[in-house]
Formats: C-alpha cells, structure tokens, sequence
C-alpha cells in the first residue's frame, strides 16, 4: 500500500522530521510540496521527488494525494487542517494544534464530519522513558504520585528556524501568536497528563518576555518564559516550565516524586529513567537519549500517523486527544493575563 502524502510547509521541522521519516516509511511517497517560499517548495520536490503547488488549496485539490503533514505556522494550522480534512485528507498536523480553542475544537468537529483522521506531532508520548515512566506509575512503583516539576528550555527557535536570526516568525504575535509556552509548553503540558494518566483541572500561570528581542531592538511580542502550577485530577500538583532563554545547555527533564520514591526523566545523561526509592535503592534504566535541536532523531511521530493509515485505525494521538492540554495551554494564558489560578474545563 502507498500512500501519497503532501508537505505543506517547508521549513525546518518538515526538512528534519517529516521528509526524511516518510522517506524511510515503506508505506509512504511525497507526492508534493507547499510552501509560501515557492522556490523551497521546488527545490524540495527536485530533490525527492512529486511537484511543488502554487497554492496550498490546489495541493488539497489533488485527487492523488491522502494525506497531508501541516507544517506552517501556528496562525493557519487550523485553516489548512480544516480544509484537508474537507477535501477528504488526513491530516498530520504540528504542534500547537491551534492558536485559540475554537479553533481546536473546529478542527476536531472537521475531523469527525470528514470521516478523516486528525493527529497532532506530540512527539513526547513517543519519547521511551516517557512511556517506561507511564508503565512504572501504572505498577506502583514509587506508590501514589503526589508532585512533578518538568521543564523544557533551550536558547530559543532563532537558530534553529529555517529562516534563522531575530525575524523568525515565532517571534511574531500574528503569526505564532504565542511564544515558549506554544513551541515548549504544550509538549510538556500534553506529557505531564499521558504519563500520569490524569488530566490538568486548574492552573496558575505567569508568562512573561525577559530577554528576548526583535530586529528592531524591541522586546518580542510572545512569551519567551512561562511557568504554570499545575493541579491533576488525580490531586496531584507541580509545576511546568517553558523557556527560550536557556542559552548554555538544553534541559529536557521531569521528576516525578510519589509516596514510595521519585523517577528522573532524562536527567542523567546515562540512564533516561531513574528510579530512586524512599529506601535508598535505585534501579537506572538505560533506554534512549531526548532529543534536541542539535541531535535530531526519528520521531515516531510519522510511522505512528501512517500506521494509523494503514491499519485504517484512529490515531493515538488525536485531535481530540490532544484537546485537553489545549485547554489547559489557553487556561494558563488566561491565568497569567488574569493574575489568578483558572480552572480548565
């Protein structure tokens, strides 16, 4: 079975994950390429193959294509994904799902009146020690959780963006419409509930701009920190931290402290999982090492949309599966705006 699949954006996250892993997927052929650089596009289908699209909207018009990863920025996920899905597409899209939760919601409703599958790149619920992590704390084996904290920082998307420097569209409210908390936040905050098994009821957040600067000297218009106190469903609490302005090393990490011990998610730069008891024992876990900007390695994220595909079975990691953190993202928006804890609903 091939699936022809179309790239709709062009830029570094299309170039480092998805064209080279659906590339390496037996079940999948790119068949085409937008991007609002035309030239990007046409260089990419040159080099692998199908065509470049003026228009995404005549991309979508392609009976020959079945599907689609959505790799433009944040303020049109949800205008494209929508118009995939209604042109009879499934839809791969990256993260954040949308820029507002009507938005997200509207993507969901699509998906189902479609008939199409909608999953969104949360490549953190395929990280191993995340999913060993899960496993221990289904197990008991540092008893009842009861607080987190978990982070996500780097030296920001100026250097890493396919278009480097401090005009990178991340940078820009109309395009991103949010900052550390969208690029780095959503994946925690998405990942903090997948490992617990719990979903976020409240949050009390601060979002702020400390460092970083435009061209023109100004300070961004998007966040460049966000630190939220998160309380689960499960009752228990701790925090999550997004940042852009880690600039020495990237920090990937979460601990998770329970009744009978803690586990160190990608802490040690040995062991991805390390599980310390209230006793003083431990157990080290050797499974795999994070990603980061520097070491980019396959996500899972494409085989996991395209077995889905194959399997013609829905997407584990949905649109509407997604949904949740989404609200827990914009609640903390409203908190820090707000100045007061915000209940997601």
């Amino acid at each position: 079975m091939s699936i022809k699949v179309g790239i709709i954006g062009c830029g570094k996250i299309a170039q480092v994950r998805h064209i080279p892993e659906y590339m390496a997927n037996p079940h999948t052929e790119i068949a085409g390429f937008y991007d609002i650089n035309l030239a990007r596009a046409e260089e990419l289908a040159k080099t692998y193959g199908g065509k470049a699209y003026p228009t995404y909207e005549s991309l979508l018009a392609d009976p020959a294509i079945d599907a689609v990863s959505v790799c433009a920025a944040n303020h049109v996920h949800a205008e494209i994904s929508i118009a995939a899905l209604k042109a009879g597409k499934h839809v791969l899209c990256e993260k954040p799902m949308a820029i507002s939760l009507e938005e997200c919601e509207a993507m969901v409703a699509a998906a189902k009146e479609s008939g199409k599958y909608l999953m969104i790149g949360q490549n953190q619920r395929l990280a191993k020690a995340h999913a060993k992590a899960k496993e221990l704390i289904e197990q008991g084996a540092i008893g009842k959780v009861l607080t987190f904290r978990t982070t996500f920082g780097h030296g920001g998307p100026e250097t890493w963006s396919i278009d480097p420097g401090k005009n990178v569209w991340f940078f820009d409210k109309t395009k991103a419409a949010m900052g550390a908390m969208a690029d780095l936040g959503i994946h925690k905050t998405d990942m903090i509930q997948y490992v617990l098994g719990s979903k976020i009821v409240r949050t009390q957040a601060m979002l702020t701009t400390l460092d970083k600067r435009d061209a023109t000297g100004n300070l961004i218009g998007v966040d460049d920190n966000a630190i939220c106190i998160y309380q689960m469903e499960n009752g228990a609490i701790g925090t999550m931290t997004a940042s852009w302005t880690y600039y020495a090393a990237e920090d990937n990490t979460t601990v998770i402290y329970g009744t009978k011990g803690e586990l160190r998610l990608y802490d040690d730069p040995r062991y991805s999982v390390q599980q310390i008891n209230s006793d003083g024992t431990r157990i080290d876990y050797q499974i795999d090492q994070i990603q980061t900007n520097d070491n980019q390695t396959a996500s899972g994220v494409i085989d996991l949309f395209v077995k889905s595909l194959v399997e013609n079975t829905p997407p584990e990691i949905s649109g509407e599966n997604v949904l949740h953190a989404m609200k827990a993202v914009f609640a903390s928006i409203e908190s820090s705006a707000k100045g007061c804890a915000v209940d997601v609903k």
